[in-house]
């Protein structure tokens, strides 16, 4: 018998073992630590969407505990309780709010906002919950009612433009803008071919400016080669000769004013200019009579 109740006792303590290791597993799964100490608080919201079980509980984006449980409250119709489990060193200050907030994914976390009051919730006491109003709620409280406003201008915009779409008008001047395309296509092939023979031209204009800049080198020698010469003493000399000659001149046109001078008398006694033309004439006749006769002037003797 001793050893049955032995063996029963073994059995028995194994069992509530295994049942408690079972539930430290699911709890430990769950994320709740049953062998950590913890305060636990209450929240009543309205709306508890996206919000689960073991769902984080922040503080400055800090995890200081989670949801432990959620309930219906029946004796408050509307509301859902929220019990959570924060670190036993963490305390309240009187104020303290629960924000309800949810990310893209839908997932739901509790935020709290630290009071500013000296005095600290029991353990035990219920928190105000509060729920924001999320982008759904917005669009459907806001917006919605805009844009259901503005859905008869939009339906009647549309049929003005569907009206000016289909105008015959505006086919024709597509058709001209495509028209107008074309002969820009066109008119840049003949824009790019005309270039392309522009360039033998290009090659010769480079080369006369090749040539251009040679002949500019040869100036610019020559110029150096004048600069070198000495100009300024055959002005000199140009400016010495034109002054003799305006002298020698001034000479002559004063001899040949006095009649006294023999300049003057050549160039101003009639008769001796008609005896030299008459002794002229006389030696021209002799010329001719000695081409004629040359026998009678010339004697040849043979011996």
């Amino acid at each position: 018998m001793k050893k049955i109740f032995k063996k029963e006792v073994i059995i028995g303590i194994c069992v509530i073992i295994a049942l408690v290791l079972l539930f430290s597993g699911i709890e430990f799964l769950k994320g709740i630590n049953v062998f950590k100490p913890a305060n636990h608080y209450f929240i009543s919201y309205t709306n508890v969407a996206g919000l689960d079980i073991a769902s984080p509980v922040t503080v400055n984006g800090f995890k200081v505990g989670q949801v432990l449980d959620i309930n219906y409250e029946y004796d408050n119709p509307g509301h859902v309780s929220v019990e959570i489990s924060l670190d036993k060193d963490l305390m309240l200050p009187l104020g303290t709010k629960a924000l309800l907030a949810s990310d893209l994914l839908g997932s739901a976390s509790i935020i709290l906002e630290m009071g500013t009051d000296k005095n600290f919730y029991n353990v035990g006491e219920k928190i105000e919950g509060v729920v924001p109003v999320g982008i759904m709620d917005n669009v459907t409280n806001d917006m919605l009612p805009k844009i259901t406003a503005i859905m008869p201008k939009v339906d009647s915009l549309l049929t003005s433009i569907n009206k000016i779409v289909s105008s015959p008008v505006i086919y024709a001047s597509i058709k001209h803008l495509n028209e107008i395309t074309t002969n820009l296509s066109e008119t840049t092939k003949k824009l790019n071919d005309y270039v392309e023979s522009l360039s033998p031209i290009m090659s010769n204009v480079k080369g006369v400016t090749m040539n251009f800049n040679d002949i500019s080198a040869d100036l610019a020698d020559v110029s150096e080669k004048l600069k070198s010469l000495p100009i300024d003493s055959t002005m000199r000399n140009v400016n010495e000769t034109t002054n003799n000659l305006q002298q020698l001149t001034g000479k002559i046109n004063v001899a040949i004013n006095d009649k006294k001078s023999t300049l003057g008398l050549l160039m101003n006694d009639t008769d001796l200019y008609d005896n030299l033309n008459g002794a002229a004439s006389s030696l021209d006749s002799l010329f001719i009579d000695v081409k004629k006769n040359p026998k009678r002037y010339i004697s040849i003797k043979l011996l």
